[in-house]
Order: C-alpha cells, then sequence, then structure tokens
C-alpha cells in the first residue's frame, strides 16, 4: 500500500484515497468528504494503485474572469435589451378614420352565465391613443387608457353581468397621428354611448363580424372620419318654444307686439324643468322597449304570459341550430323565473307550442332541479291549448 492509492474497506461500508500511515498497522483513508478515517491495514484493499505514488486531486474550476466595465465601450452588444420593432404594416384604404367598441360574449352559448370582452378596435392606418370611461353619477372613472397600433385591436376588460350597471353610459376620446411620416390631421375625437343592457341577454344581437370568430355586438365610434354620435335631445329652447304661443301674422299696418323677455332665474326654471320632463319621458320609453322585448303580458287576472316560440325572440334564425334555439329558449324562461321568483303565488305561463314536446321537458326539468320551491300544471286549454305551462311561484 502507497499514499494516494484507493482502497475500499472489507468489513464496513465506504472507502477512499490513502492519505498517510500510523504506525506499521494503521491507514489513514480520506473519504469523499475530506475526513481521514484510521483503519487496521488488514482491513482495506487496494482497488486501483497511483502510480507516482501522490494523492490525485482534482482540479478545481477557476472562478469566472470578473470584467469592469470603464464605459459603453466594455459593454457586450448581447447583453443590450432587443430596441428593434417592426413598423406598423398599413393597408389600401386605411387613411380614413374607423375605430369600433366591441363586445364579445366568451360563450354565447350560455349568455346568462357567460363574461364578456371589452375591445377597442382601431381599423385604420393611424396610431390611436384613447380614452375608455364609464359615468359614475356627476363624474367620470376611468376604466382603460392607452396606444393602439395600426390595424389592431386592444382587449380593455373582462367583465359579468353584475358589471353592466357600470357601463350603461359610456365614454371614449381619440387623438390619432402617424410616426415617421407625414399624415393628415384628423380632429380630436369625444364620444359618449348609452348601453341598452337588455341587448346583452339576446343571442340574436351578437352579429357575425369581420374582427372577431366569434359573434359580437359593435358599436362604431367613428366611421370615415366622422364621429358616430348619438342622438342626446338638448330639447330646452325646443320645450321654451313649444310653451310659448304661436304667434299670429299681423297686419302690416298693425304694430306686432313685443315678446316679453325672461329673467335668468326664470330660463334656468325652464331649462331644470324641461330636463325633469325629458329625462321622466325617456324613463317610460325605456321601460316599455325592455316590457316589449321581454315578450311580457300581463292578463286580466294577473297571470303573466310568456311567449317562448322562436320567432317572438329572435328577428331571424338562419344558420342557427337547434341546440342555440332550444338555449335561447331557455334563456328566456330562466330570466322570467328569476325575476320574479320573489313574489311568491305569482303564476306564469309559458307559451311554448305542442311540437314534439323537447322544449316543455326541458321546462320541466328546470323546476324540478332549479326552480323546486314552484309548482306546475299545464295552463288553460280552452286559452292556450296544449301548449302551455303554468308555473306558480312558491
Amino acid at each position: 500500500m502507497k499514499i494516494g492509492d484507493k482502497v475500499r474497506f472489507l468489513n464496513e461500508v465506504g472507502g477512499g484515497t490513502i492519505a498517510g500511515f500510523e504506525g506499521k498497522n494503521i491507514v489513514l483513508v480520506e473519504d469523499q468528504d475530506g475526513f481521514e478515517v484510521p483503519m487496521l491495514c488488514s482491513q482495506v484493499v487496494v482497488i486501483e494503485t497511483n502510480e507516482n505514488n501522490r494523492v490525485i486531486k482534482k482540479k478545481e474550476a477557476e472562478p469566472p474572469a470578473v470584467r469592469i466595465l470603464e464605459d459603453d465601450a466594455w459593454d457586450d452588444p448581447a447583453d443590450r435589451p432587443i430596441a428593434y420593432k417592426p413598423k406598423a404594416q398599413e393597408r389600401k384604404g386605411g387613411e380614413l378614420l374607423n375605430v369600433c367598441l366591441a363586445f364579445v360574449p366568451e360563450d354565447s352559448r350560455e349568455l346568462t352565465s357567460t363574461r364578456f370582452e371589452a375591445y377597442l378596435i382601431n381599423d385604420s392606418n393611424y396610431y390611436v391613443s384613447a380614452t375608455f370611461a364609464n359615468n359614475e353619477g356627476s363624474a367620470w372613472h376611468l376604466r382603460w387608457q392607452g396606444t393602439i397600433e395600426p390595424n389592431t385591436k386592444q382587449l380593455l376588460e373582462t367583465f359579468d353581468r353584475s358589471d353592466l350597471n357600470d357601463l350603461e353610459r359610456l365614454s371614449v376620446h381619440l387623438i390619432t397621428w402617424k410616426q415617421d411620416k407625414p399624415y393628415m390631421m384628423k380632429p380630436v375625437v369625444g364620444v359618449e354611448l348609452r348601453l341598452d343592457t337588455v341587448k346583452f341577454y339576446k343571442l340574436h344581437v351578437f352579429q357575425p363580424s369581420p374582427f372577431f370568430r366569434e359573434p359580437a355586438l359593435v358599436y362604431d365610434i367613428v366611421r370615415d372620419d366622422r364621429p358616430i354620435k348619438q342622438v342626446f335631445v338638448e330639447a330646452e329652447e325646443l320645450l321654451d318654444a313649444m310653451r310659448e304661443p304661436v304667434p299670429e301674422v299681423l297686419p302690416q299696418e298693425e304694430e306686432e307686439t313685443p315678446v316679453p323677455q325672461r329673467t335668468r332665474a326664470e330660463e334656468r326654471e325652464a331649462l331644470k324643468a324641461a330636463k325633469r320632463a325629458l329625462k321622466e319621458e325617456a324613463k317610460v320609453q325605456r321601460e316599455k322597449e325592455r316590457e316589449k322585448d321581454r315578450g311580457k303580458e300581463l292578463g286580466k287576472d294577473g297571470i303573466i304570459e310568456v311567449d317562448l316560440h322562436i320567432n317572438a325572440l329572435l328577428d331571424h334564425t338562419e344558420g342557427l341550430s337547434s341546440s342555440v334555439l332550444l338555449n335561447t329558449q331557455l334563456t328566456e324562461f330562466r330570466i322570467m323565473m328569476d325575476r320574479n321568483m320573489k313574489k311568491k303565488g305569482q303564476r306564469i305561463v309559458f307559451i311554448h307550442g305542442k311540437g314534439d314536446g323537447v322544449l316543455r321537458e326541458a321546462i320541466i326539468k328546470e323546476l324540478r332541479f332549479r326552480y323546486r320551491n314552484c309548482t306546475y300544471e299545464d295552463a288553460s286549454f280552452q286559452r292556450y291549448g296544449f301548449g302551455a305551462t303554468m308555473v306558480t311561484i312558491g
């Protein structure tokens, strides 16, 4: 045995390299952790001999060289961030500004539970700096702001039905320009929108568009350089004029009666009254439209009648599968049930027609598993025939 030989233990697990001797019978074995273990020479056996009679040590890895950067000349170009960005692609016919606001359901087959995505679409060769805000009483709340590149669309946010009330009144402001080339100046755009939130419950209002694979509800903000502004009736002066008596045409020889001038206080009161009248009229009109859209009619005996025929729910059904049509009818059924669940004793007649009974079976399944507290029976045959089911809210 010599220093540097590799050995292993006979009666124990392990081994190592001979590092030295103590006397004639004790050998010092260095294990892989660097500890020297004294063992009897008779308890070790040589498995590899070092011809040079020295301990073989592994060469330690040299530490990486430290480079001191004195100036930018030492900077490695590979370490620099990528600053190159391809120029935006322009298209023929994109010199006219066209911007749209779009709403896309994540799952159009489940309108009652799906979330919605809001997009701003820049269909032009201009960069667009935009803000998207909603009205909160007398103030506005910024929901998104940023820059949209030419001929691209930008996801603004994702929301569910609980956020629809906040989105009833929106505003979009736009500023346009081009980079590194001359361009025609476009006017700054500020458009205010009023969303009919009832539309988000109707499948047929989401139509195919060139911007999405899924059906979408699209509102034009700017079309061919012209802002699309909804008509907000500023009828203060019109109402004032309606209140004024129509002047009679007097003969030329007679003097015209001078029109009395109102004071500032009277004008302010007239404006306030006109605004209140407009708000009340708009409120009544919205309620009428919503009741008409829901297809609901209150009978003489207090029974709510809901027509579930597909022609009463959708304007057109071309290209829609039977499963989509059935889901639309069930969605209308759930909306009417959820709206009246707190009215105990209220009776609702769902007119589904006789047909092959698929819709009636689906309604009964919903009542058994989703609306267990409600009772149901066939509606009056004399009034509705075989095609109606009456539900009583429990």
